[in-house]
């Protein structure tokens, strides 16, 4: 089933978070984003729609990475429009789901999207895996910025094999319609000898499709991260 764009967006600014891969920083990395915005005057709220790996707390489930992204978010909004869809076991979003008895759906989605919109001036929404991560046997999480009309920034994690999965990931970002606006890099492997970060860093400016909007070192919080990344602000202004 082919879910697509689903009409009576607000028209606040959002963008779509995407990563190379599963533990490459793209909850870092939007936490920063979120802080940059909010440091450029702007009203800006996180968003996680489909979370696996989710903690039982006595308010339900919540998932670490979502938690995160509600905390920077300014104003704060209820965890439930953060993350529409918690799952319990920390695994493929579609096994997760399967095991809980849930079925991931665009409506819920995209009605906690438009409840955050219409709170800030951007949405910051954050993918779960990479870019074709299975939310369902029949549909992938590639459909969340299709279904919201979101362009895109993918967040390429430094590390061996980066360049292979970076460009796969733009290609395929490109493939389905979606606008790239461009692309950060972030230092996940810390014994990368600096150099070849660097020279990893300089192939991507040659060979991705789209600029580089900032790259973030390893270890900095977020907030002090945020000053990398006015690049990928004027991007969204």
């Amino acid at each position: 089933m082919n879910e697509t764009h689903i009409a009576g967006s607000p028209a606040a600014r959002g963008v779509f978070i995407a990563g190379t891969d599963t533990e490459i920083g793209k909850t870092h990395t939007s936490v920063a984003l979120i802080h940059a915005l909010r440091d450029a005057g702007l009203k800006v709220c996180g968003m996680k729609p489909v979370a696996s790996g989710c903690d039982a707390t006595p308010e339900g489930l919540r998932n670490a990475d979502a938690v995160a992204l509600q905390a920077a978010s300014d104003p704060r909004p209820p965890y439930a429009q953060v993350n529409p869809f918690a799952m319990n076991a920390p695994v493929s979003p579609h096994l997760a789901a399967r095991e809980d008895g849930v079925t991931v759906t665009m409506e819920p989605i995209r009605a906690a999207y438009d409840a955050l919109c219409a709170q800030c001036d951007v949405t910051v929404v954050e993918g779960i895996g990479g870019w074709m991560v299975p939310l369902r046997d029949d549909l992938l999480a590639s459909a969340i910025p299709a279904a919201l009309d979101l362009p895109v920034i993918l967040v390429v994690g430094l590390r061996l094999g980066a360049l292979n999965h970076a460009l796969l990931s733009a290609r395929a970002i490109q493939a389905d319609g979606r606008r790239l606006l461009g692309w950060i890099g972030n230092r996940v492997d810390p014994d990368m000898a600096m150099a070849m970060a660097e020279a990893n860093i300089d192939t991507l400016r040659s060979l991705m499709p789209a600029p580089c909007l900032g790259v973030l070192e390893h270890g900095p919080t977020p907030p002090s991260a945020a000053a990398r990344l006015h690049e990928a602000v004027a991007a969204l202004r």
